[in-house]
């Protein structure tokens, strides 16, 4: 049997749900199990505060005052930890622009590129793909919505679904 290659997966948590709202955790796990997270202290002009959306990640402005790391570290960090390879974002619609306004707003480049996960799920594997993440939030025991746990259950849930899809 051949080892499956699993995919870079990054997970993003923002300030809120709209185009005025920023990253503020990234989470990765990447294709050979590495894992890396952080949370991020905004810039000075990055203010939009969405209340719901904290209350669904559980990151609050202090903690990031607190605990976030400074953007240009972090785009730094993103950079060396991804190299020159494609991650995959099952929400990169909202992902990718994050990323941008990240490494626009540090004036870094970035390194690698993010890509929508659709592009390398096959259809059996869509099929399969909300039940079998569900289970696995259960069975994992998934408490909280952060980027790093969210990563995680994503690169499983590929992993399994791509076993099934192959039975």
């Amino acid at each position: 049997m051949r080892k499956i290659t699993l995919p870079t997966i990054i997970d993003i948590e923002a300030s809120g749900f709209g185009a005025a709202s920023y990253p503020i955790e990234i989470g990765i796990v990447r294709y050979d199990g590495a894992k890396w997270c952080k949370l991020l202290r905004p810039f000075a002009s990055w203010v939009h505060w969405d209340k719901e959306a904290e209350s669904l990640h559980g990151i609050s402005q202090q903690m990031l005052q607190a605990r976030g790391e400074e953007p240009l570290t972090v785009c730094m960090e993103l950079n060396n930890f991804l190299g020159n390879t494609v991650v995959y974002s099952d929400g990169w619609v909202v992902d990718n622009p994050w990323l941008i306004k990240l490494f626009a707003a540090a004036q870094v480049e970035m390194s690698f590129t993010c890509r929508a996960l659709d592009y390398i799920l096959s259809e059996a594997q869509m099929e399969k793909w909300h039940e079998v993440k569900n289970s696995l939030n259960a069975e994992f025991d998934v408490k909280r919505h952060r980027a790093s746990s969210d990563a995680m259950i994503i690169q499983q849930t590929y992993a399994k679904t791509l076993e099934l899809a192959r039975t």
